[in-house]
């Protein structure tokens, strides 16, 4: 069966739905990420369901679109109070860490197959990023919750490090296909790649906040088209004056996710959704471009080259880029062993495809292979490492963090209600430009005999009666400042 667009819509729901149904297996410890990939696989024209795919353009374009809301999606949720502790191993090993894991998976790649250095480098480049979506899947299916600050370095370095790998990839791939190239003119590609996504994501992050809370919307579901249309736009920009539009989305979400915007958590979870479905279409369209029996002859050396990697290439890459940080060699051990590959070297793999890179198809291959491998491997072991290594949080602490992100009032001790006065300097300002989001919680407002709940759009009239929680009196007291109320006494 062919792929059309008669038939397009009809096949995707039926094959998420099946990715879907499968994703209950993940108590067994396989990511329900690989399950949509296996279900493209069997779909696929050598599988049960016949249907031919063979579009490595296409797939590289809804990689990318899928890539862009995945990363924009972890920007969102990565918070500057988390990572700050660990911002300096984090960048590390998501810049450096990923070159040195690419330049000496490349070199003994080349050594052990018929590859040439720069062919070597090229897929060494193209697997040097970790899947954010496969670890934290397994994390989250096993309810694994690890010690100190592994899980913010482990978020900041899956979630900022494709940038890296996907400049390395399109740079080898350039190499490939053009006999001459002189060093400035590299040095000046990188730097043009970087810096424009940089500083394009910084000002993007900004004026989608501005945006969002200047506009004023008839409907509530508009806000999230609107944010899809921003991110839309700073990754196309980005691309277009050539710049990294990956790194150019993560930190715009990044800069906007750690600010206070109207329907913020209706947003950060709408695109958690977006996310997962993105993935989902991701894998299995990379299931479908892929022919099993071809993989088949690559069977041994993409075995050796998965070991290359999880045992030499990753460990060595982390422990030289931790060397300068206090880190316990366990918990080194454990970084290196959550170095997942996952959907995102696929995707970066159709580039060399769609360039005409000679033996793209058997780096595609050895690519594919070694996703698989190192997910089923390292993913099904991951909380098996994590408890060998003792850097697993009690069991009833583990409990309790499960419901982490739906307890947003979690650790806040301290109530106070106060009244807004008709003098108040806060009358008519929203909630959301007071900017206390993240200090405390306004739970309730009471107004003229009736109880609402405010959003970002909430505006403070004379007479509201304000019910706060907070984590502390220091906290309290910048709420009152914010306001410009004189403090009253707390309820508890």
């Amino acid at each position: 069966m062919n792929i059309s667009l008669d038939n397009i819509l009809l096949l995707g729901s039926i094959l998420l739905f099946l990715g879907l149904l499968g994703s209950r297996t993940t108590r067994y410890g396989i990511p329900v990420l690989l399950l949509f990939l296996l279900v493209g696989i069997l779909a696929g024209s050598d599988g049960f369901g016949g249907i031919v795919f063979n579009d490595p353009g296409m797939a590289k374009f809804i990689g990318g679109v899928a890539l862009s809301f995945i990363l924009f999606s972890g920007g969102l949720e990565t918070r500057w109070n988390d990572v700050r502790p660990v911002l300096w191993q984090g960048t590390i090993l998501s810049t450096i860490g990923v070159v040195m894991t690419a330049l000496i998976l490349g070199i003994l790649a080349s050594l052990v197959t018929r590859l040439t250095l720069l062919e070597g480098l090229l897929l060494g480049s193209i697997v040097s990023s970790t899947d954010a979506a496969a670890v934290f899947s397994i994390l989250r299916s096993k309810n694994v919750a690890l010690k100190g600050t592994l899980r913010p370095l482990l978020e900041l370095e899956s979630g900022s490090n494709d940038p890296m790998a996907y400049f390395l990839t399109i740079l080898f791939t350039f190499l490939l296909t053009h006999d001459q190239v002189s060093f400035p003119t590299l040095i000046m590609f990188f730097i043009r790649q970087m810096a424009l996504g940089a500083v394009i994501g910084y000002l993007m992050g900004r004026i989608m906040c501005k945006i969002i809370n200047w506009i004023r919307l008839d409907y509530d579901g508009l806000y999230s088209v609107l944010l899809i249309t921003l991110m839309i736009f700073t990754f196309a920009f980005t691309d277009f004056i050539g710049g990294n539009a990956f790194l150019s989305v993560y930190i715009s979400a990044c800069v906007l996710g750690n600010r206070n915007f109207i329907h913020k958590k209706s947003l950060i979870k709408h695109f958690d959704g977006q996310a997962w479905l993105m993935q989902g279409i991701m894998f299995i369209t990379l299931g479908l471009l892929v022919f099993p029996q071809q993989l088949i002859p690559f069977i041994g050396t993409g075995l050796l080259i998965s070991l290359i990697l999880i045992v030499i290439a990753r460990p060595l890459s982390v422990y030289l880029c931790l060397w300068p940080f206090k880190i316990s060699n366990r918990k080194k051990i454990l970084i290196s062993w959550v170095g997942l590959r996952g959907a995102v070297p696929i995707v970066l793999a159709t580039y060399p495809l769609t360039a005409g890179v000679e033996k793209s198809n058997i780096i595609f291959n050895l690519v594919f292979f070694i996703s698989i491998s190192s997910i089923l491997l390292q993913g099904t072991t991951l909380p098996i490492v994590a408890k060998w290594l003792k850097l697993l949080l009690p069991a009833q602490i583990r409990k309790n963090s499960t419901f982490e992100k739906e307890l947003t009032l979690k650790g806040k001790s301290i109530m106070v209600q106060t009244t807004i006065e008709p003098n108040c300097p806060c009358l008519g300002k929203s909630m959301v430009d007071l900017s206390f989001a993240g200090m405390i919680t306004v739970t309730s407002i009471e107004r003229s005999g009736k109880y609402i709940t405010p959003d970002g759009v909430t505006k403070l009239e004379k007479g509201d009666r304000l019910t706060v929680l907070a984590d502390n009196p220091d906290a309290i007291g910048k709420f009152y400042k914010i306001l410009g109320i004189e403090p009253e006494n707390p309820i508890g």
